[in-house]
This record gives structure tokens, sequence and C-alpha cells, in this order.
């Protein structure tokens, strides 16, 4: 009889111990709204248009990159990437994955991950540079850009070779 309730206890433990409560966060989506206009600021930066680009993102929005220490305004964010053009040509970003749009309960934080192969051959060597990397788009209330996030081996893209 010990053992009968031993077991059982121990049934019970292991049951208890591994049954966890699963509970949803959100919604990912393969196509939205949000997707394209991420999509389209890669457009407008391939186009060096910094006035369509800044139109997607909040006047308060910040950039950075791994390797920063610290994030910078928008504003001087579209300038430095203006500097790409003068020291690398035919530059071009291509998807590498599909990108989702993540809307979060907790929040109700509303972010575009995405995956990019940027390319530019080096106007002073001549060498084709490729940096993979994913990018974090965060989306305020009103639909616009306010914090973007990338990460990828920067260090290739040494701006005077």
């Amino acid at each position: 009889m010990k053992k009968i309730i031993l077991f059982i206890n121990l049934f019970l433990l292991g049951v208890t111990a591994f049954s966890q409560e699963m509970k949803e966060n959100g919604t990912i989506y393969i196509t939205h709204p949000y997707i394209d206009v991420v999509n389209k600021t890669v457009a407008a930066y391939l186009a060096k248009d910094d006035a369509a680009n800044l139109k997607f993102y909040a006047d308060t929005a910040r950039w950075w990159a791994s390797g920063m220490s610290k994030p910078m305004e928008i504003k001087a964010a579209v300038k430095e990437w203006d500097s790409d053009f003068d020291y690398y040509d035919s530059i071009s970003i291509k998807v590498v994955g599909y990108p989702d749009y993540l809307h979060y309960i907790d929040q109700d934080a509303k972010v575009v991950q995405s995956w990019w192969r940027w390319s530019g051959k080096s106007k002073k060597t001549g060498v084709w540079v490729q940096v993979d990397y994913v990018q974090f788009d965060n989306f305020n209330k009103d639909g616009k850009i306010d914090f973007e996030s990338i990460y990828g081996d920067w260090s290739k893209m040494i701006k005077n070779q």
C-alpha cells in the first residue's frame, strides 16, 4: 500500500511539474502594411531619397546598429546612410529571409523583423563588401517607426577603404 501511495504521489508531482500553462502573447504576420513600410524605407535608402525615407519615421525616432555605443536621432542616421554612397558603388540590399510583423499583447508592441544582405563595391579598392544583418523596426500607435535596430558585422564596411 505504501508503494502505491508513493507511486501516485510521484506521478502527480511529475504531472504538476511538467504541465505548464501555455499562454499566447501576440500574433505573427507574414504580410502586413508595416512590412510594406520597412520595404519602402529600404527602397528610399537605395534611391537616396531622404525626404521620402523620413516620412516613415516618427520625428523622435532613434536608430542603432551593432557596434554603436548609443542610438542616434533618425535625421542624423539618414545623413550617415547617405555617406555609404560616397564610398561604395552598386549598392544593393536583398531580402535574405521573409520578414515578420510581430504584434505583442504585452505593451501592445508592434515590431517588424527582417533579414537582409547589404552589398557594395568599394570606390577606392574595387572590393565587393557584403553584410548580412537582421533589422528590427518598432512602430508607434501612429504607424511610424520610432526605433530601428540592426545587428550585423559592420566591421567589413569600413568607409575609408
